[in-house]
């Protein structure tokens, strides 16, 4: 199966999950979980969350993100990845001075 995120509209989500700014997000999604691009603006967030029925992996395609992640912060630049696990917390955060653009996969568990 081929996902074409170029014939994807972008969904803007303002304060998605609580956090500041606005997420803009291309979406893939089924009975199976979701695959996702994103691009935050410096200054935005998406809010602390808890992943109750699934897992996220987040691929840093470029910029920098501040996660915090259950009780710690972890910084990732591009060609780094952030994972949280099936009942932990995370929030991310672009304190950086460009878009921060994300490749993510949410697995069903």
């Amino acid at each position: 199966m081929i996902i074409d995120f170029d014939n994807i509209e972008e969904e803007a989500k303002p304060c998605f999950k609580g956090g500041k700014g606005t997420a803009y997000l291309k979406k893939f999604e089924n009975e199976l979980g979701k695959i996702m691009m994103g691009r935050l603006m410096p200054g935005s967030s998406i809010g602390l969350h808890t992943h109750e029925d699934e897992s996220e992996i987040i691929y840093i395609l470029s910029g920098k993100a501040d996660f915090i992640y259950d009780d710690g912060t972890e910084s990732v630049g591009a060609g780094g990845c952030h994972y949280c696990p099936k009942g932990h917390t995370h929030s991310m955060i672009n304190n950086g001075d460009e878009d921060l653009i994300i490749f993510a996969t949410i697995p069903k568990q």
